[in-house]
């Protein structure tokens, strides 16, 4: 019996035998040619492998999207939390599978809206939440224990997830029957988007904090989302991407065994969030090298046992940064080609950005045009029947082998500083995104790098392009329901819950249970942020 023949019978055929494994029972093209569960050599490299077993570059399941799709996962937030709920349930319907959330920059820097420091901030980038009644409204309707929600959030992540929680408990649904995600990755901050809020050591206690509280009271949760996608935003090549993302992995990873965590108590749970660019082979070699490296990253490196501490299950997102003002409607094919680079890469949920979002928060209509296209994908362009359709390709294999080099170069490099937090204080991994953003934006003005509509085949006189709006009234609102929510609580059960919490973060006991019950005390996030700042300190200050 030979490798592929046994992979079909043990991995693949175990798994697609079990009940609803399948989204149908026969695959087969137009024209009637059945489809293989794998096209594959007998046997592979062992570099390649088969879908379902180490090192994963052909996916994490043997089954792929034969089995289900991805999560289609939107990601909406905006204004207050009335008007996000209304998105929300508005994607839902439209066939959204998993929800994702946008906060503003106040709440995403621990500012209560009515901070100073949050002054014309307020509901612009994302939804305003200061409070546990914030989160109520916002997934008002919605059952907690039936929908996966990604929280884009962190140096307030530990707060997000506790409010979150305490919604959740509040109908009904215990904290261990939630599933999401919080992102909750603060490295990067430092080197590529800077909504970091404590010092670098500070923010990895945090972090581990969340580890180990998930680890015990959430199991579901995804406690960090490491991402590499502001990493690629802020100009990175495909494989400073993967370096500089895993490097951020090792380091958290590190510092959680550091603490005496078991790496397989909490390594299944890690999640990953990456950039989906332009260059078509390119992404899909990049997610195939980043999930080869890191699985030998975590059974080498680190001896984790269990195959599930192994898996790089990754968030994809398109890129916003290839997204022109100019001409919005080449945007949808721009995101449709990156939609489908992460299909072919293997993702486990997607989200595609909307065709004015060089321009404004999207419209209702254009986000239905970015959901309509996952499932274009999905349903209509028969790529899902395959697994790994590309695998075997000469080009496509030469292109992963080439970025995990180029990656492993990297992260010899970073271990030799003495690890990524040492790399970015010397401002290593900056520098090297900084260069990389210079030459690539010095292509596009010397047209060594054609812009569809920007650069080239450029039009005069352009059509106005109808964007959304926001209510200019909105953030006096959010201001008044805010001190109204704190005219109605005990104000003496706040400040206790807020000085245990200050009393945690001052010694070693884990602070996120101090948070839940400061949130179940209604505290407000600004207040919780601001009784760490003072035993943490601010970045920078």
């Amino acid at each position: 019996m030979t490798a592929l023949e046994k992979w079909a019978r043990d991995v693949y055929g175990k798994a697609a035998a079990k009940p609803g494994a399948l989204r149908k029972a026969l695959f087969e093209t137009s024209s009637r040619i059945p489809i293989a569960p794998l096209y594959s050599p007998d046997e592979p490299p062992a570099s390649i492998g088969f879908p379902g077993q180490f090192p994963f570059t052909r996916g994490v399941q043997p089954t792929m999207f034969r089995g289900r799709f991805w999560t289609m996962r939107q990601y909406a937030g905006f204004g207050s939390a009335e008007q996000t709920n209304e998105r929300f349930h508005y994607l839902l319907k439209s066939g959204q599978t998993g929800l994702s959330t946008a906060f503003d920059l106040p709440t995403q820097m621990g500012h209560d809206s009515d901070s100073p420091r949050a002054r014309g901030e307020v509901g612009r980038v994302g939804v305003a939440i200061d409070s546990v009644d914030d989160m109520e409204r916002l997934f008002h309707g919605i059952d907690l224990g039936k929908v996966s929600t990604s929280m884009t959030i962190n140096a307030t992540a530990a707060t997000l997830l506790a409010l979150y929680q305490a919604v959740g408990e509040a109908h009904g649904t215990p904290a261990s029957a939630l599933s999401g995600t919080i992102q909750n990755d603060v490295l990067k901050e430092y080197m590529a988007r800077g909504t970091y809020i404590y010092p670098p050591g500070q923010s990895m206690r945090l972090i581990t904090d969340t580890f180990e509280y998930c680890s015990q009271a959430v199991p579901k949760w995804n406690p960090i989302s490491i991402s590499g996608y502001h990493i690629r935003e802020a100009g990175s090549t495909a494989a400073q991407e993967i370096a500089f993302t895993l490097g951020d992995g090792i380091a958290y990873v590190d510092a959680a065994v550091k603490r005496g965590l078991d790496v397989d108590s909490f390594a299944g749970r890690l999640s990953f969030f990456f950039n989906v660019h332009n260059n078509f082979m390119e992404e899909v070699a990049k997610f195939r090298a980043a999930r080869r490296l890191w699985a030998r990253t975590m059974k080498e490196r680190f001896k984790a046992r269990d195959p599930r501490s192994w898996t790089l299950r990754f968030h994809a997102q398109t890129a916003g940064s290839t997204l022109t003002a100019q001409q919005p409607d080449n945007n949808v094919v721009r995101v449709s080609l990156q939609a489908l680079a992460a299909v072919l890469g293997g993702c486990q949920s997607l989200h595609t950005n909307s065709r004015d979002e060089a321009l404004s928060l999207p419209t209702e209509a254009s986000a239905r045009i970015a959901l309509r296209t996952q499932q274009i994908v999905a349903h209509e362009s028969g790529v899902c029947d395959f697994i790994d359709p590309l695998g075997g390709s000469w080009a496509l294999e030469s292109l992963t082998d080439e970025l995990e080099a180029k990656a492993v170069d990297y992260l010899r490099k970073i271990d030799e500083m003495g690890g990524m937090v040492e790399a970015i204080s010397r401002q290593f991994p900056q520098r090297e995104i900084e260069d990389a953003a210079y030459a690539a934006q010095k292509a596009v003005e010397e047209k060594q790098q054609i812009v569809v509509g920007v650069n080239e085949f450029a039009v005069s006189g352009e059509p106005p392009f109808e964007t959304l709006r926001l209510d200019p009234e909105l953030e006096s609102r959010q201001v008044e329901r805010l001190k109204a929510f704190r005219r109605k609580r005990d104000e003496s059960a706040a400040t206790r819950a807020l000085s245990d919490v200050k009393r945690a973060a001052e010694g070693t006991e884990n602070v996120v249970p101090r948070i839940v019950a400061a949130v179940k005390a209604r505290s407000t996030l600004g207040e919780i942020a601001n009784a760490m700042r003072e035993v943490f300190g601010e970045h920078g200050r």
